[in-house]
């Protein structure tokens, strides 16, 4: 079983270990484009909120938006307490609550979201650490929030092998430029992400990481 062969695990939150049901995203969508004169198509909505194509801010800038105008609006009308509610854990996600090794939390999703989505779905102990990007601490692929957890773990040194898990090709990119191995989940497909992200392990669930010797 794959989850045996690591000293520790860092894992990604949103589009990993949970999702929120569309009406939420879709409801989010609907007031930022208000705000900001632009409808945003259930298409376009996808696409950002699960990151889809890539760098969100490069995105944003293709369809002629500022990211500057874009994420003060996105953030000031996200109703944490009824997105925590409508969130759901993944089913194969059950078994990070049952390693027995140093696990830690690397999201972008910010402390005022992530808060009451740990203590909605009661998954707040599954994590020795929870880390949450920010512009000082800097966003995947950057390594620091990685090294910023291993730090807390008290991993960084001794030579201990961790591995990093996440739905988007920041994901790799941060666990590679840490040093780990890495997983891509692909929650959504290669059809609709339109692009084949890499990684050391590539599954549409957990599930095939604890059934198989080696899934590389």
């Amino acid at each position: 079983m794959v989850a045996r062969e690591y000293d520790y695990w860092l894992l990604d939150l949103d589009g990993t270990l949970i999702d929120v049901d569309w009406s939420y995203p879709r409801s989010v969508f609907d007031r930022v484009g208000d705000r900001l004169g632009r409808e945003f198509s259930d298409r376009e909505a996808e696409i950002l909120w699960h990151g889809l194509g890539g760098n969100r801010n490069d995105q944003l800038r293709e369809w002629g938006i500022d990211p500057e105008d874009f994420w003060p609006e996105f953030h000031d009308v996200e109703d944490p307490q009824r997105r925590a509610e409508e969130t759901f854990l993944y089913d194969d996600a059950a078994f990070v609550g049952e390693l027995d090794c140093p696990v830690g939390l690397v999201t972008h999703c910010q402390p005022f979201l992530t808060n009451p989505v740990l203590d909605e779905l009661d998954i707040r102990d599954w994590f020795d650490t929870v880390i949450c990007c920010d512009e000082e601490l800097g966003w995947k692929p950057d390594p620091a929030p990685m090294h910023h957890a291993m730090e807390r773990l008290s991993v960084r040194e001794n030579g201990h092998d961790g591995v990093y898990a996440g739905d988007g090709a920041s994901d790799v990119g941060a666990a590679w430029n840490a040093g780990l191995d890495a997983i891509h989940v692909e929650r959504h497909g290669h059809h609709r992400r339109e692009q084949c992200v890499l990684g050391d392990y590539r599954v549409e669930g957990f599930d095939e990481l604890l059934t198989t010797p080696n899934s590389k």
